[in-house]
């Protein structure tokens, strides 16, 4: 930066440069490469410690602290082992600069931003000439510690992978709808009958059996895959569907099914505007056309509503036939 040069202004003195030890004193300065590659090897030792508590201590065990009471012993094993390893590679990072690398103040004058070709070389030679006195290829003990320590750092973040669990597989793509399951009136869990849809009316229905499956696993997790709404259309206005045939349409008598979730974020929809057959999302306002296949009109959604298909059974309630026949919800599986 430039210099004040103002009459009216004294300006500082000169202070001399007071040397460290380490730069006058060869053992002082082997003392503190050997604290560095302590730090760094103390480092790799904890995460190999972190990989060792993970998988061997039960992670139900609990001990009791001071202060903190009651806690689990997995969960303080493995903080306190991979807080130690961040904290040795920061420690000795810090150690080696304050104590081994060059201790020189550098002005550098005020200039255009632009750079010439000389001060583009100048400054590679600088920076192999900071490389050089930092002392990386002089110092094989650091540099090899250094290296285990940042070559272990990643491992435990794998292993921490463990943790999500088995994956998804196909679930994601499949609801639990199946051929014959009736449809039942959410909240109220009662079958439906097709003489309980009058046209123009939206019923929010679920699968017979999701009930008992959430009291079990005490998680709604289905119901955001299953839940679907019902509607009546005069069959004359029905033109199109995503499935079935003139035998064996996908709707009974005009009472289409779709899935309640949006295909654009995920947002649950129910309003339905019975004169135009239009599903609105309040969130972001995509459209769907529910007499034409379900098909965007408006918004941002990229994909239609999907359909399900069904039909009565034998005791005249409405069932499903099967399936949805594609994934509902957003389409993360064409993200790339």
């Amino acid at each position: 930066m430039s210099k004040d040069v103002s009459p009216y202004r004294p300006q500082p003195a000169e202070i001399e440069h007071e040397y460290r030890r380490a730069d006058i004193d060869a053992r002082a300065a082997k003392k503190a490469e050997r604290q560095v590659a302590l730090m760094f090897a103390s480092s790799a030792l904890f995460t190999v410690l972190f990989v060792v508590a993970f998988a061997t201590i039960d992670a139900t065990t609990v001990i009791g602290l001071p202060v903190f009471g009651d806690v689990y012993a997995f969960n303080v094993a493995i903080g306190v082992t991979m807080g130690l390893a961040i904290f040795f590679i920061g420690a000795g990072a810090i150690h080696w600069a304050k104590k081994l690398m060059p201790d020189v103040e550098v002005e550098e004058e005020r200039h255009d931003f632009g750079s010439s070709a000389e001060e583009k070389a100048e400054i590679v030679e600088t920076f192999k000439a900071g490389s050089a006195d930092s002392g990386v290829m002089q110092r094989p003990l650091i540099r090899r510690t250094l290296l285990a320590a940042l070559a272990l750092f990643p491992v435990p973040l794998v292993v921490l992978l463990r943790d999500l669990g088995p994956g998804p597989g196909d679930e994601r793509f499949r609801t639990m709808w199946s051929q014959g399951r009736r449809l039942l009136t959410d909240v109220s869990y009662q079958p439906i009958r097709p003489e309980d849809v009058p046209i123009g009316n939206l019923i929010n229905a679920v699968p017979e059996g999701l009930h008992e499956l959430e009291e079990e696993v005490k998680n709604l997790n289905e119901r955001a895959k299953s839940v679907i709404i019902v509607v009546r259309i005069d069959p004359d206005e029905i033109v199109s569907q995503q499935g079935g045939t003139s035998e064996e349409p996908w709707d009974y008598n005009g009472i289409l099914a779709y899935s309640k979730v949006c295909t654009h974020v995920g947002c649950p929809i129910s309003l339905y505007e019975q004169r135009t057959h239009h599903l609105l999302c309040p969130c972001h306002q995509s459209t769907y056309d529910l007499a034409d296949s379900g098909k965007v009109i408006f918004g941002p959604a990229a994909r239609r509503m999907p359909q399900l298909g069904i039909t009565i059974d034998q005791e005249g309630y409405l069932v499903a036939r099967g399936d949805f026949a594609e994934p509902i919800g957003p389409s993360f599986w064409e993200l790339s």
